[in-house]
Parts: structure tokens; sequence; C-alpha cells
């Protein structure tokens, strides 16, 4: 074959493997399909953190104030969501309600997180007679229901915010601990961490640049269908009056005020209810998400 025909059959597959290549817009239709529920969502959730931030702009009404001329009002262009019994608008506790479930959620997974790697890394890493103490406080933590553990800790405590996420924290650090330890251990067999050690590097080098890294992903899809749980678990709290006080709003408390009025304004306990179940609801999506993004053997199919 001359130089000149082989030339123009290079050209010819090159062409043909180019337009063969998916296109920008395919794949994002080919990912939309693929995490549509996931796309779904984080869109849901990223509204629901928005309307708590921009609470005041978004309502004209006081969370806090009462008016008793306009108690028990149903569900309106005026009020969107009705008014409880003391005529506060629903719509304006709802938006402000998610503040306290939202930070506690966040704060208690971070806080639980960062304990629950330091203990699992040790343990993992160190192994021998740490390993063992620290997997049996863990067991002992893991034996108590950790709903039923987090409200002997706020019963203890006292009620609050800051009461509830480390309450809340305390009881979701085993859930990451023995997840990382069963990461480390995994990974201080690989040969790469062997010739770590063997040219010297240090424990906490090995650590921050082998270990650590290849832990993040299903540290990641753990911690985002931790953050659904403790959500639930915060609302739980708030409904059982263990969590933030009135009159401050805050969606378990609002279902459980609720609650003895369902017959006659279902409206009110409804419409914090609602945004606790599809708030769960669209962080368990997100992670599942990423589950399957994360995961390389469900990331193909």
């Amino acid at each position: 074959m001359s130089v000149a025909k082989l030339k123009d059959s290079n050209h010819l597959v090159t062409a043909t493997s180019l337009s063969k290549r998916p296109t920008l817009g395919r794949r994002l239709t080919a990912l939309r399909q693929k995490y549509e529920l996931a796309l779904l969502g984080g869109i849901f959730f990223a509204l629901v953190v928005l309307g708590t931030i921009f609470a005041p702009w978004l309502s004209p009404y006081d969370p806090i104030k009462q008016d008793i001329p306009s108690r028990l009002l149903t569900p309106s262009a005026i009020h969107w969501f009705g008014t409880d019994e003391s005529g506060r608008d629903n719509f304006t506790r709802v938006l402000y309600g998610g503040r306290p479930i939202l930070t506690t959620g966040i704060s208690s997974v971070l806080l639980a997180l960062l304990i629950g790697m330091g203990i699992g890394t040790a343990a993992g890493y160190r192994g021998g007679l740490l390993d063992d103490l620290l997997m049996r406080a863990m067991d002992i933590m893991l034996s108590f229901p950790t709903i039923l553990l987090a409200i002997l800790i706020v019963a203890s405590l006292g009620t609050g915010l800051i009461n509830t996420i480390l309450a809340i924290a305390f009881s979701l650090i085993p859930t990451f601990a023995r997840l990382v330890r069963s990461i480390v251990i995994t990974l201080v067999r690989e040969q790469y961490v062997t010739a770590a050690h063997a040219v010297g590097t240090s424990d906490w080098q090995i650590i921050a640049k082998h270990i650590f890294p290849n832990m993040i992903p299903p540290i990641i899809v753990q911690a985002t269908a931790t953050l659904a749980i403790a959500i639930s678990y915060s609302s739980a709290l708030s409904f059982l009056g263990l969590g933030v006080e009135p009159p401050r709003p805050d969606w378990g408390l609002m279902v459980s005020q609720g609650q003895r009025l369902i017959f006659d304004a279902i409206y009110i306990p409804f419409f914090p209810g609602l945004a606790i179940t599809l708030t769960v609801l669209s962080v368990n999506y997100i992670g599942d998400g990423l589950r399957d993004h994360l995961d390389p053997t469900l990331r193909n199919r």
C-alpha cells in the first residue's frame, strides 16, 4: 500500500471514530436518564436549603409573632399553608423550621464523621490491642438502638440545639468508625503501602497520601445516607420535645403541636411532615446516585 493510500485510510478511521464519539448533549442526556432520581433529589434538597436560608425574603410574615384574629385559617393565596392556632403563617414556619433540622443533621454527621474516621483509622492501621479496645467500645454503643441512645444523651444533657447535635453525632460514630476500619484494613495490605513502609515513609504520610484519598468515595456515600438518618432523628427528638424549644419553629415540633388538631385542621401537621418526608427521600436519592457513580462495579451498568 502506498503512503498516500495509508494516509487516506488513517484519515477515514479518525473521521469514523470521531463521528461515533457521543456528543456533549448525548452524554448529558445519558447522565440525566441514568441519575434522574438523584438529580431530582439534588434539586429538591437545594431548594430546601435555599428556602431556609432566604426565608426572610420569601415570606413577609414573622414565624413567632402571634395573630389571634387570623388563627386556623385554611390554605389560601394569602396563607399558602394556612395558619396555626396562634395565627402564625404555616408556610413561613415551615421555611424557618428547616433551619434547626438541617443544621442539626449536617453538623452531627460532620462531627460523627471526623471522630469516626479517627477511631476507625487508628484501629485499622495499628491493629492489635488498640483495635480490640476501640471496636469493643463501638460494639457497646451499637448494642443500643441509635435513636434510643440519642434520647438518653439528650435527656441527660438537656434540650437545645447544641445538645441535640452532640447526641445524634455520638450515636452515629460507630457507623463511620467500623466502615473506615474495614477500608483501612484492606488498604494497609496493598503493595504500594508496603513499598512506602519499605522506603521509610512515616505513618502520617502514608495515611495522608495513600489511605485517606482511597477512603473518600465510600465515606461520601455513607455520609449522604447517614444525613437522611440524622434528619429523621432530629425531627423525632423535636417531636418528643427534646429538640429546640418553642416558639422557635421546627418541623418535628410543628408536627407534635399540630397532631391534636389533625381532625380539625389537618394542614397544620401535614405540611411540616411532608417537608420531613420529602427531604429525607431526596437525600436518599442523592446517596443512591453517588453510590452508583462512585462504585466502579455499578458505574457501567
